[in-house]
């Protein structure tokens, strides 16, 4: 978690990385600096409209919800890591709903009424419906991961919750509801605490398999106390047993058999905090991705038959660009550069660089934050919820990075650092990445402590906005109202042979003279899920040329000369329709 909090090594390389860190902050600075020295209306604290404009929905939302971290001024090391946040049309309504978790109390705290999950319907304009008790998800135990997904293949998004203590697995019943189907699955998980989770086709047999990052071993009758120059403080992750994580294969049949074991999944121990399946060597399986915490990543890469070998050292995603692990939280994927293959984003702790994996080619990665600019204004935030995701709709994906300390009281000691924090957006101009988090809006200018976050067009508009899970307060939504009349497409696939969410499915839009590649996810950034209807940013282009989705499997399909500014579902048999303004989806769904 914290470099600052604990004197330990937590970068490998010592004092030469440590320079050349302190080296390139300097220059982020300096650079910071000129740019605001170069424009008067940033020197008078006034910045000009940017490309990204967002706005603070939450008031109208009709959102009630309040986090809590279930803490008694004890710090227990959980605390400050509860928790992610998922969007997804549960409903099938076609619009996308919210599900934010919750903690719990811990000891030396007593909540009444206890804190639950809450799940907040979607009714348009901007409001949304508590539905937490109606549907069945308003979960009490300690939320920390979530994932969706539908693993019955019923054409109804599920929900896995990553806890700490037992994990909950909720089918999806069709009707607005959901029932707890955890013990009849086997995927509880025991007594451990959760982190990240994704659903994947990890054998290609046509049902999602199911993931599971564990943090650590983690029991309050052992807990750490720790002080700082006199201050009460937060253990380190250190001071507790890493454990390896999980993976559940999908019988088909509602049953998951644990085949951490077999699958290789089992034979590595670290502290996990989010994860991404992704198939990033292009080699037609899924591979998982995995941020760890004062542990080197992990990046197990799948032989196709669901059994997996670690290959960050080798591939270049262990460690950061100085031999260092990191304290990494969150991890998005996405073609940043637009060289057609898909890179990783992960943030950090303070005190560190988010890292930027360029994907290069033939399975390797390559650190290039400091030359495409990807930690620009970021290295003294502790940094969690991230996307790539294009915010301004010109095709390119940008960086959106949730900011938040982890420590109350770290003002106290450390007046350069922000309990509660801006978050930061890094402006995608054609493979550099520019921080234009002061001019992107006034949703911008409030400060949290924010944890996870999920990146879904809440409004059906065509942009892509944006729901915050602040820790020990009401969320954060915001309304993309970015400039410039840009154009999108919004796709959703449905698998047939294929897992019915098409999870793994990689889509080819080529339009205006620029290619995108983007893929269907279950489970990513800091412990959430999002982004399951994928949208493109088209520019100015009012066309596609061309589309093409490579489904789990193998299938590809591809469609050609598709008009812009609506939502499409395509189905592995090549079916398309057209379903944008429609208030409910075709019943093939």
């Amino acid at each position: 978690m914290a470099a600052e909090r604990h004197p330990r090594a937590t970068w490998r390389g010592g004092l030469a990385a440590s320079l050349v860190a302190i080296a390139g902050l300097a220059l982020a600075v300096s650079a910071a600096a000129c740019r605001r020295a170069a424009d008067p209306a940033a020197a008078q604290g006034t910045p000009p409209a940017g490309p990204i404009h967002l706005v603070d929905a939450t008031a109208e939302s009709g959102i009630r919800f309040v986090h809590t971290d279930g803490g008694s001024g004890r710090r227990y090391l959980i605390e400050p890591m509860s928790a992610g946040v998922a969007t997804f049309d549960y409903d099938l309504d076609g619009l996308i709903d919210v599900y934010l978790l919750d903690g719990a109390a811990l000891p030396g705290t007593v909540l009444d009424p206890p804190p639950r999950n809450a799940l907040y319907r979607n009714r348009g304009g901007w409001r949304f419906e508590d539905r937490s008790v109606a549907s069945g998800l308003a979960d009490p135990g300690y939320g920390l991961g979530v994932v969706v997904g539908d693993v019955d293949n019923d054409g109804f998004p599920d929900v896995y919750l990553n806890n700490h203590g037992p994990n909950v697995l909720f089918v999806n019943n069709g009707d607005g509801t959901f029932t707890d189907a955890t013990a009849a699955a086997g995927v509880d998980g025991g007594d451990l605490t959760g982190a990240g989770a994704c659903l994947a086709d990890v054998d290609v047999d046509g049902d999602l398999d199911l993931y599971v990052g564990n943090y650590l071993r983690f029991d309050p009758a052992e807990h750490v106390q720790r002080t700082i120059d006199g201050l009460p403080s937060y253990p380190s992750p250190r001071d507790f047993q890493a454990v390896p994580d999980m993976l559940f294969v999908n019988e088909g049949d509602g049953r998951f058999t644990d085949a951490s074991g077999p699958s290789g999944v089992a034979g590595r121990a670290a502290r996990a905090m989010g994860c991404i399946a992704a198939d990033a060597d292009d080699d037609g399986d899924v591979d998982i991705f995995v941020a760890n915490d004062v542990d080197p990543n992990i990046h197990w890469i799948n032989d196709g038959t669901g059994r997996f070998v670690d290959r960050g050292l080798e591939d270049g995603t262990a460690f950061n660009e100085f031999g260092d692990e990191n304290a990494g939280m969150g991890v998005d994927c996405g073609d940043y550069d637009g060289d057609g293959r898909l890179d990783f984003f992960m943030t950090t702790y303070r005190g560190q660089m988010p890292v930027m994996y360029r994907n290069v080619g033939g399975g390797i990665f390559q650190d290039v934050t400091t030359r495409c600019g990807a930690s620009d204004g970021t290295f003294e935030q502790v940094k969690w919820g991230t996307a790539l995701v294009d915010l301004d709709g010109d095709g390119r994906v940008d960086a959106f990075i949730v900011n938040g300390h982890t420590e109350d009281n770290i003002e106290q000691r450390d007046r350069s650092a922000c309990y509660r924090c801006t978050h930061s957006v890094l402006h995608n101009r054609g493979g550099r990445f520019v921080n234009v988090t002061g001019s992107a809006g006034p949703g911008l200018a409030a400060r949290h402590s924010g944890r996870g976050a999920a990146f879904d067009d809440l409004d059906g508009d065509g942009d892509v906005d944006a729901v915050i899970l602040n820790s020990r307060e009401r969320p954060t939504l915001l309304r993309n109202e970015s400039p410039g009349g840009n154009h999108w497409l919004a796709v959703e696939l449905v698998g047939l042979s294929a897992n019915r969410d098409a999870v793994g499915a990689r889509v080819r839009l080529s339009s205006g003279g620029r290619t995108q590649v983007a893929e269907v996810h279950a489970g990513r950034g800091y412990q959430g899920h999002h982004g399951t209807r994928l949208t493109f940013g088209l520019g100015g282009s009012t066309t596609v040329d061309a589309i093409e989705v490579r489904f789990p499997g193998g299938r590809t399909i591809r469609h050609e000369g598709l008009a812009a500014d609506r939502r499409v579902r395509i189905r592995e048999d090549g079916a398309m329709h057209v379903v944008a303004g429609s208030s409910r989806p075709p019943a093939d769904r």
